[in-house]
C-alpha cells in the first residue's frame, strides 16, 4: 500500500524520503541531510560522487505549488542552492506538477544553466514499491490497531518483536536449536538476504560425511543452452574454474538429495548454482607472467595474484588477476588438445597509468608468442600463444585511456578511469589530447565568439566590422571530464574569414562614437567552427605558417568544418 502522503506531516515526509535517498545511492556515493532536515543554504540532502554534487530540495506541498509564497519559497531556496555549484538540482514533492507548474521549475534554469528534475508523488511511490522496507518501517511505528496487547495476552509478542532485536536474536537462536536437534552428524546454518533465504549443510564433526554421507544427484534435460551458458558451463563443471554457474530450471529436469530422511528431497522446477571447490594452491600468491624471445630471454613481464587454480572433468584452470585484467587460462587433460585464454580489462576505477599496463598486457597477447607463469617463483605453465589477427575490440577503449593519460599528465590533474563517458566528453577529450600534443584542432562546439566594447579602438574595431581573419587568446583553456576540470593552459582561438552579426547596427553605434558597452557577435563563413591551438605550441611554429587542423579520427564521429 502506498504512503499517504497527505497524511504524513512535513517532518514525516522529510525522514521518509532521507531514507530513500540514502537507499538509492548506498553504494554509489555520499548522503548528507543537512542539519538532519530543514535544510540549510538551499539545502536539504546533498549527494556527493566524486566531485560532482547533487543537491535535493524537500518541500512538502501536497496539494501542488498553488499555494501563497511557495514558488517564491522553492525559487529562493534554488537560487541559495546554486552557490554550491551543484552538477544536478532535483525538487521533491508529494504530489503531481500540473503543466504550469512543470513549466515554472523548469523555468528556474534561466537563473543558472543547471540540471533540474522533480522527484514527483508517482516517482516517490514507485522507488518506495522497490525498497518496500522504509515503507514498512515507517507504518510499524503507527498505531497497530491493539496488535501489541494481543500479542502479549496470548503471550504471543515476541513474534512481533516487541523488544526489537533483543526478540530477534531469541528466535533465531531457539529456532537453531531446534535445527540442531534433527541430526546427530548435521545441521543446517541459515540466513535471510533480502527475500532470499540460505540454507548451508553443515557436519557437526569432521566424519559426519563418511558415516551419514550425502549426495547431490542432477539430471539435464535435453535442450539447447545458449552460447554463453554452454561456455560458461565448460569453464566451470569443465575446467573447474571458481565461477558462479546458474543452470536455468529449463536446463534442469531433477535435482535429488540422498541422506538422512529430514534432508532427503527431490526438486524439480529449480535454478542450480553451481560453485566449483578450487585445488589447495592458496590463492592471492603472487604470478609472474612472462613474455620469452627464441633464444630464452624475457622480452616482457607483469605480475599479478593467483585467483583460483581449479581442475574439472575436461582439464586444469588457472585464474590471475592482474591490476585491471583478468587472465583465465584452461589447459585440457588431453596433452595433444590446444589450451584456451580468455582475458577481460577491467580498467574503471583504476588510475590511467595501472589501465595503461592493463592495456599494454593486453596488445602482448594478441601479439603472441612462447610464455611462462610462474607461482611464487615456481613455474606452473608454459606454451606459445598464437597471434590475435581478429579485430581489436579494446582498442576505443585504450584510446580513450591513452588520451586521459596523457590530458592528466600535462594537466598535473590525476584521477581514475570513469565508469562511463559521455559522447560529448569523449569528443573534448579527444579535444584536448590533439591540443596538448601541440596540433591545432576545430572546436565543434564553438560557432560564434562574444565580445562587449569598453568605447575604446574604433578605428580596429571598423576594420573589424569588415570581416576577415580573427585572433584571440584565453588565459585557460578549461574542460569538464566526469566531474573533473582540467585547464589546459593559455589558447589561441581563431579562423580566417569570421564575420559580424548585424554590422551595419553595429557600425552605426561606432559611428557615434558610444559604443561601451555593446556587443559584438562574430562567427566563422559558412557555419563553420572556430579553430584552437595552445599558445605553447605557437612558439615551436614558423611565422605567418598557416596552421592546418589536426583530424578527430573518432569511430563514429564526423569531423567539423
Amino acid at each position: 500500500m502506498a504512503i499517504e502522503w497527505e497524511r504524513v506531516g512535513q517532518a514525516r515526509f522529510d525522514r521518509i524520503v532521507e531514507a530513500l535517498i540514502h537507499r538509492l545511492y548506498d553504494a554509489t556515493a555520499t548522503v548528507r541531510a543537512v542539519n538532519g532536515r530543514g535544510g540549510d543554504g538551499g539545502i536539504d540532502i546533498v549527494v556527493r560522487q566524486g566531485e560532482r554534487l547533487r543537491i535535493y530540495q524537500l518541500k512538502y506541498y501536497p496539494d501542488g505549488l498553488q499555494g501563497r509564497g511557495r514558488r517564491p519559497s522553492i525559487k529562493k531556496s534554488f537560487e541559495r542552492a546554486m552557490d554550491h555549484d551543484p552538477y544536478e538540482w532535483i525538487l521533491v514533492v508529494p504530489c503531481t506538477l500540473t503543466p504550469g507548474e512543470q513549466d515554472f521549475v523548469d523555468g528556474l534554469t534561466e537563473i543558472r544553466n543547471v540540471q533540474i528534475k522533480v522527484m514527483n508523488r508517482a516517482e516517490l511511490d514507485d522507488r518506495l514499491a522497490t525498497h518496500h522496507d522504509i515503507e514498512a518501517s515507517f507504518a510499524r511505528t503507527q498505531d497497530d490497531g491493539g496488535l501489541l496487547e494481543y500479542a502479549k495476552i496470548m503471550n504471543r509478542e515476541r513474534d512481533i518483536l516487541a523488544n526489537g532485536t533483543v526478540d530477534l536474536e531469541t528466535r533465531v537462536a531457539a529456532l537453531g536449536r531446534v535445527i540442531d536437534d534433527i541430526d546427530p552428524h548435521w545441521t543446517l546454518d541459515f540466513a535471510r538476504r533480502g527475500n532470499t533465504i540460505v540454507q548451508t549443510l553443515r557436519g557437526k564433526h569432521p566424519r559426519a560425511h563418511e558415516v551419514s554421507p550425502i549426495t547431490i544427484s542432477l539430471k539435464g534435460r535435453a535442450v539447447a543452452l545458449d552460447g554463453a551458458l554452454s561456455a560458461a558451463l565448460e569453464r566451470v563443471v569443465g575446467f573447474g574454474l571458481a565461477e558462479d554457474l546458474t543452470l536455468p530450471p529449463e536446463a534442469v529436469e531433477q535435482l535429488t538429495v540422498n541422506g538422512p530422511e529430514w534432508l532427503a528431497h527431490q526438486f524439480s522446477n529449480v535454478s542450480v548454482t553451481w560453485r566449483p571447490r578450487p585445488l589447495p594452491l592458496d590463492a592471492g600468491k603472487a604470478v609472474e607472467m612472462a613474455f620469452l624471445s627464441d633464444d630464452d630471454a624475457v622480452i616482457a613481464s607483469y605480475h599479478g595474484t593467483l585467483s583460483t587454480y581449479g581442475q574439472g572433468s575436461t582439464g586444469r584452470s588457472l585464474a590471475v588477476d592482474f591490476d585491471g585484467a583478468c587472465l583465465q587460462l584452461m589447459m585440457p587433460h588431453d596433452h595433444n588438445a590446444a589450451s584456451r585464454l580468455n582475458f577481460s580489462l577491467e580498467v574503471t576505477d583504476r588510475e590511467t597509468s595501472t589501465a595503461l599496463r592493463a592495456i599494454r598486457l593486453h596488445k602482448r597477447l594478441r601479439i603472441g608468442g612462447r610464455f611462462e607463469i610462474s607461482v611464487e617463483n615456481r613455474i606452473v605453465c608454459s606454451g606459445i600463444i598464437s597471434k590475435d589477427e581478429t579485430g581489436d575490440e579494446a582498442n576505443e577503449l585504450s584510446e580513450l585511456i591513452f588520451d586521459l593519460e596523457a590530458v592528466q599528465r600535462h594537466c598535473e590533474r590525476y584521477f581514475p578511469v570513469p565508469d562511463e563517458i559521455s559522447a560529448r566528453e569523449r569528443i573534448l577529450l579527444r579535444l584536448a589530447r590533439r591540443l596538448v600534443d601541440g596540433q591545432c584542432v576545430i572546436n565543434p562546439f564553438a560557432k560564434t565568439l562574444r565580445f562587449t566594447l569598453n568605447g575604446t579602438g574604433r578605428s580596429q574595431l571598423l576594420e573589424l566590422l569588415g570581416g576577415g581573419a580573427i585572433f584571440v587568446t584565453r588565459p585557460d583553456c578549461p574542460i569538464s571530464i566526469a566531474g573533473h576540470t582540467l585547464d589546459l593552459g593559455p589558447v589561441r582561438i581563431f579562423h580566417p574569414d569570421a564575420t559580424v552579426d548585424d554590422v551595419y547596427q553595429a557600425r552605426a553605434a561606432i559611428d557615434t562614437g558610444d559604443f561601451s558597452g555593446l556587443q559584438l557577435t562574430l562567427r566563422p563563413v559558412e557555419n563553420q567552427h572556430y579553430r584552437l591551438i595552445l599558445e605553447s605550441a605557437l612558439a615551436n611554429l614558423p611565422p605567418e605558417q598557416p596552421v592546418p587542423a589536426t583530424p578527430f579520427t573518432l569511430v563514429g564521429y564526423t569531423e567539423p568544418a
